[in-house]
Order: structure tokens, then sequence, then C-alpha cells
């Protein structure tokens, strides 16, 4: 039986500095019954030649170059084009590892059923890579209850089986403008088979130009209306404006507010049955973390102090964080100054576990 051909959907906005390495991974993937269908959307840069050069030396590479009409746009004209029966979503500042694509395309040949599959990552910060761990969720939670709460893979793992998802399923919908892959990720995996292989497959590079660094808090709103969206539809919430009005703006009213939402959720949660219970209790966690992270985010202590109060989630932080926060309520500044010193261990730390990037890409071959 032939190789299935794997479309590659690379969507490009003046990504100069990356666009090279991120396509080479590709195309020198050791499943190579490939295409790469390369939008340009409207660079401004140099993208444009970059892709012609490549396209010359490989003629798997086509090239769709346009004014720019965004992300959404881009993927849903990727989609419609694609001709292969699995498609794979590649961004254009990351690098595939060579085996990315035959350990994917590996799983749906032994799970035929299967509609879309993500995988774990490495992150490239400062030309050093750290090594991704497995999130424990992923063994117990269910991929369809989960799916409701954060966006369960890492966009660019993601590859799609067009042989089991419905053509009008498989889309991304402009209303959910910056968590499309959020949106698009939880209405699948409501209604298809979701895998996700406990493997890094990709490196993910954190960089100030990213789309997540430029949109974080049109992210968040966004991601908080999906979350608000899907409580409502199972019926966990009748009212979500408390969710929603601390993505719009982080306030002692927002806060509280927020605190007695999770609380009242967790409540609710409590009352499932067995067989459900654990994977949205494991949602609402992840929800309280994403939501202490909004407001920790805001430098203001006293709000943080606030919510973990109210939500009386102090042992839910690192003990590092307690103690920072702790004195917040009547000496911010402190906690402010100890923050800062967190951060700056964290960063010692990350430093101290990964490896500088040249000798991890070069044992991979993709140097």
């Amino acid at each position: 039986m032939a190789a299935p051909l794997v479309s590659v959907l690379l969507p490009v906005y003046n990504a100069g500095p990356y666009l090279s390495t991120a396509l080479g991974s590709i195309l020198r993937q050791d499943h190579d019954r490939l295409e790469v269908i390369a939008i340009d959307d409207g660079s401004t840069d140099n993208s444009l030649q970059i892709l012609q050069r490549h396209r010359q030396a490989d003629n798997r590479i086509s090239i769709i170059s346009r004014e720019n009409r965004g992300l959404i746009a881009t993927l849903n004209e990727g989609l419609a084009v694609a001709r292969g029966d699995l498609i794979a979503r590649m961004d254009a500042d990351d690098i595939a590892y060579p085996s990315r694509l035959s350990r994917q395309v590996a799983l749906f040949d032994r799970q035929p059923d299967l509609a879309l599959c993500g995988a774990g990552f490495d992150t490239l910060l400062r030309n050093r890579v750290a090594k991704g761990t497995p999130d424990p969720v992923f063994r117990f939670g269910q991929l369809r209850i989960l799916s409701m709460f954060f966006t369960i893979f890492m966009h660019s793992t993601v590859v799609y089986n067009r042989k089991v998802i419905k053509e009008d399923v498989l889309f991304y919908d402009p209303k959910y403008k910056h968590a499309e892959d959020f949106d698009l990720f939880r209405r699948l995996a409501d209604r298809y088979p979701a895998a996700m292989i406990p493997e890094n497959l990709i490196v993910y590079r954190i960089h100030d130009g990213s789309v997540t660094s430029r949109h974080r808090k049109e992210m968040r709103r966004t991601h908080l209306t999906i979350v608000a969206e899907n409580l409502e539809r199972e019926g966990l919430a009748q009212d979500t404006r408390d969710l929603r009005d601390i993505g719009e703006a982080v306030s002692t009213d927002t806060v509280r507010r927020a605190a007695a939402f999770i609380l009242a959720l967790e409540a609710r949660i409590s009352a499932l049955p067995t067989e459900t219970r654990p994977s949205f209790a494991a949602g609402a966690l992840n929800l309280f973390y994403f939501l202490y992270q909004l407001i920790g985010d805001e430098m203001q202590p006293p709000l943080t102090h606030e919510f973990l109060t109210r939500t009386a989630k102090w042992n839910f932080i690192r003990r590092r964080e307690k103690y920072a926060l702790r004195p917040a309520a009547y000496a911010p500044w402190f906690s402010l100054v100890s923050m800062s010193a967190g951060r700056q261990a964290d960063a010692v730390a990350r430093y101290l576990k990964s490896a500088p990037a040249a000798a991890v890409l070069a044992s991979h071959q993709l140097s």
C-alpha cells in the first residue's frame, strides 16, 4: 500500500529569520510523500524570496502569495487546496524533528478512525532548547472533556485526518481570532476520536515577534469566551459573565467574581458521575491556573492574594510563590521584589536544564 500523502499547511508572515530552518525541517522528514502548501500572507520582508528559493530546489513546495488577509483566512485557504488525506500544521518559526510525520502517519495507520492527533514539544529560547515534559493530565483525562477548558494540542504539532472529519467541520472560525485552534480542537474532539502522542516531535520557538507574544491579551479574552460557551452548553454554568469580564479587565471586583465562579463550578463538578468527574475536575483546575496567570501578569500582588484566598488554592501554587504572595495584602512591594527574584531563579533553572540549540538540532540531523 502506498504511503499516504501528507499536506503540510505552512502560513507565512514576515518569518524571514526562521523560515529556512522551519521549511528545511519539513523537507527532510523521513516520511517524504508530502506537499508543502506555503501561503505568504502579504509579507513585507524576504519571506517570499526564501520560499521561491526552496521551491526551485524541491518541487514538493507550492506557493500562494497575495495580500494580507490574516491567519484564519490563510489557514482556511490552505485547507481548501490541500490534496492529502492527512493535513499537518506547521508554523514558519518552529522546527520539526525528522520523525515527526512518520510517527503521526503510523498512528493513523494503526487507528484509521482517528480524526486528529497532537504531540509533545520542546522549546527554543535564545538559542537553547529545553526538553518538554508530558502533562500528566493526558494520562487519565478524556480529551473531549479537557478540550472544553484548554487548547489540548500545540497547533504546530497537529495532523488532521480528512477521511474521518467531515468537510463542513474542518475549518477555522473567524469569530475566534487568536484562539482559532482552541475552537477547532474543541469542536473536533467533541465529535471524533483524538489522541496525544507522548513524544516531542516539534521544537516550539519563543520570540517577541510570535503571534502568541504579540496578541496575548486578545488570545486570553477569546480563550475565556470559548470556555464560557462550553460550560454553558454542558449545563455547568448558567451565567458566565463573571468569567468573561475578567478577560476584559482585571480589578478587585472581577477577581472576586472570578473566584466565586471557580468555587461554584467546582461544586457542580463534584456532583457529576464518577466516569467524567476527574476529567472535568482537571479542566477546572487548569482554568484556575489560567486565571492565576492572567491576574499575576497584572503585577498587582494584592489581586493575586485575593484570588488565592477566595478560591482557597494557596496549596496549589509553588512554595516559593506562596511565600512571595502571602505578604501581598500589607506589603505588596515585598511581593513584587520576591516575585522578580523568583522569575530570575526560574530563568537560571531553565538555562541549566536546556542545551545549546546547535547541539540538539545537529543530533537530529537538522544542522
